[in-house]
């Protein structure tokens, strides 16, 4: 009799597990996935990232998408950045603003490399840090990660 109430209790705890995360499953189910885009190394992973943006929001529409960058990966959203074959950066980060991808700036790497606010483009926000932004992305709204 004890075998089978400990083998009863146990299917009981099984069929919990997964009652439970079926219904984890379906509150995901359907959700855009939001994704943070890392760039701190300059116009040569921006470029990278700018493809990589696109082709992910061909492939997956709803995605939401913020770009947070600090240390030399702020450069291309700096008026007058352009790219290897010398096109402003300003149409590229246009575009994608208006596909509803965010760019935000470090507020840090501005003072620290005495770069006026003002030099931004008006896609971008100005964050207090790149880094703790990134930080809040993931850990408070469970945003997905990538670097190019």
């Amino acid at each position: 009799m004890a075998d089978f109430i400990r083998a009863s209790s146990r299917l009981r705890s099984a069929a919990a597990a997964v009652l439970l995360a079926g219904c984890v499953t379906m509150a995901w189910a359907g959700e855009p996935i939001s994704v943070v885009y890392h760039l701190n190394e300059g116009l040569g992973q921006a470029q990278r990232a700018i493809g990589n943006i696109r082709n992910h929001l061909n492939a997956e529409p709803s995605t939401k998408i913020v770009v947070v960058t600090h240390g030399k990966g702020i450069d291309f959203l700096l008026e007058g950045a352009k790219n290897d074959q010398g096109q402003e950066f300003s149409a590229a980060v246009a575009e994608l603003a208006g596909r509803g991808v965010e760019f935000s700036v470090c507020n840090n790497t501005l003072a620290g490399r005495s770069i006026p606010k003002d030099k931004v483009l008006m896609e971008a926000k100005v964050v207090p840090s790149g880094v703790a932004e990134i930080a809040k992305l993931q850990a408070e709204k469970h945003f997905a990660y990538l670097r190019p």
